[in-house]
């Protein structure tokens, strides 16, 4: 986990065009920063309230329980937090301190020697139901279940801890989403709230089939893609760029041969949904032989998207 984070590091530093910024930097944030730089937006408009003064709470006492809580055992230099967004529609608010909402989660990861971070999950949860009283403080116990609010930011900050990890070290998240599928199963046992449950929501969208899906044998050649999409591709596309998309096509081969296997596979679509424009991106250019390839590999996977892969292969 130390070699994680010192890789973790080094990017970032690499990535400074000022050394004298880094250093002021580091001194600037404690030793043991916690892990994650989470924006929380919550989106009220279409709630019939005058009463909106709880929505700011609510992303105020959100983001400071991302924030300000450790959930590694590791240590983290305060610019090597993870940045992060949730964007939190609210629905409906069918009584006084309950709501219902649509959240968007995302966070991204640096990419060595550029000032480029990388999107490493872009996923929509529309099953938020949760309780909310204003300036009520979000008690947390991974092994028990305190609330569906407490939980649901939980099982998120462990999923993008997780798929960081994963980035920087083969398999390196699995610690993290085993305590993700603690939360699903202490929720599960506790609550009726959808999201949870295998038989909650269509097309297996949710966070029970997200975390089971990463821990699945099956789904593995996707997990050790991310770490070759990341390590051997992207963090070395400025050394060769040609190499890197080389080791980045082998990530999605790798992806569709376990799509034949899984073919529903959540992994697989937000993998998708948080690097189909980046991928364009790397395969616009280069060996032709390689594009074709990962065009084709593309709209094996995500066959919804062929005309955005098309542009690929029109130079």
């Amino acid at each position: 986990m130390h070699r994680i984070l010192l890789t973790r590091l080094l990017l970032i530093f690499m990535n400074k065009l000022f050394i004298i910024l880094a250093a002021l930097l580091v001194i600037t944030f404690p030793a043991n920063s916690q892990e994650l730089n989470a924006n929380v937006v919550v989106n009220y408009q279409t709630v019939q309230t005058t009463e909106t003064r709880i929505f700011r709470d609510m992303e105020t006492s959100f983001a400071q329980f991302l924030n300000n809580r450790k959930w590694t055992d590791n240590t983290f230099k305060g610019e090597e937090r993870i940045n992060c967004n949730l964007v939190i529609t609210i629905d409906q608010m069918p009584s006084v301190g309950n709501f219902s909402a649509t959240v968007q989660i995302q966070s991204s990861r640096p990419v060595y020697s550029t000032s480029y971070e990388s999107l490493m999950l872009n996923f929509a949860d529309r099953d938020w139901q949760f309780q909310y009283v204003e300036s009520q403080p979000l008690e947390f116990n991974e092994n028990s279940f305190s609330s569906n609010i407490s939980s649901l930011l939980a099982f998120y900050a462990y999923i993008i801890i997780g798929l960081d990890y994963d980035s920087f070290s083969e398999m390196g998240g699995t610690p993290y989403f085993e305590k993700a599928q603690m939360i699903v199963n202490n929720a599960q046992q506790a609550t009726g709230n959808p999201g949870w449950d295998q038989f909650g929501s269509n097309r297996r969208r949710n966070r029970y089939w997200l975390v089971e899906n990463l821990i699945n044998q099956q789904l593995q050649p996707v997990r050790e893609g991310i770490y070759t999409y990341h390590r051997k591709g992207l963090d070395m596309f400025i050394a060769n760029e040609e190499v890197s998309r080389a080791n980045i096509l082998s990530t999605l081969k790798a992806i569709e041969e376990a799509r034949k296997v899984q073919p529903q596979s959540i992994l697989i679509i937000a993998f998708l949904d948080a690097k189909h424009n980046e991928l364009v991106s790397i395969f616009s250019k280069g060996n032709p032989q390689i594009r074709q390839e990962a065009y084709n590999a593309l709209v094996a996977i995500d066959p919804t998207q062929t005309d955005k892969y098309s542009v690929i292969i029109q130079n």
